[in-house]
């Protein structure tokens, strides 16, 4: 498992945005400005955050994005699933059943399967505000 830039720059965002405590809107630029992230990279991820219900959007001169609920809400697996499907080790866990024809007779599945659940496990139990305050 490798996390592109799409879910690396998607975390980026979000702690951003958590950091607002005033709950104002951030512009597009603003992020893109602070997150050294080009303005149509940024568009994309932003598109697929807003989709997922994670940002509110508004329009206008004081227009930009808020966190749709409390930085405690977010997991950082949420936020790595959404961005970047699955987060597997391997190419056979991303289905179920197991489609490889070599599943019942494979010695290493056990072990990408342990992998795969201690990853999730994981990354499922930390927060945006686990990351804000410091707390991993």
């Amino acid at each position: 498992m490798k996390i592109s830039t799409k879910g690396r720059y998607a975390l980026r965002i979000m702690i951003e945005l958590a950091q607002k405590t005033d709950k104002k809107p951030v512009s597009l630029k603003q992020i893109s400005q602070n997150q050294d992230i080009s303005a149509k990279y940024l568009e994309s991820i932003i598109s697929t955050l807003h989709k997922a219900g994670f940002v509110f959007s508004t329009r206008g001169n004081n227009g930009g994005y808020i966190l749709a609920k409390d930085a405690s809400e977010y997991t950082i697996g949420s936020i790595l699933k959404t961005t970047e499907g699955s987060l597997s080790p391997v190419n056979c866990l991303e289905c179920e059943p197991n489609r490889c024809k070599r599943a019942a007779e494979c010695m290493t599945l056990p072990l990408w399967r342990n992998i795969d659940k201690m990853i999730n496990q994981y990354l499922d139990s930390v927060t945006l505000k686990d990351l804000l305050d410091k707390n991993i």
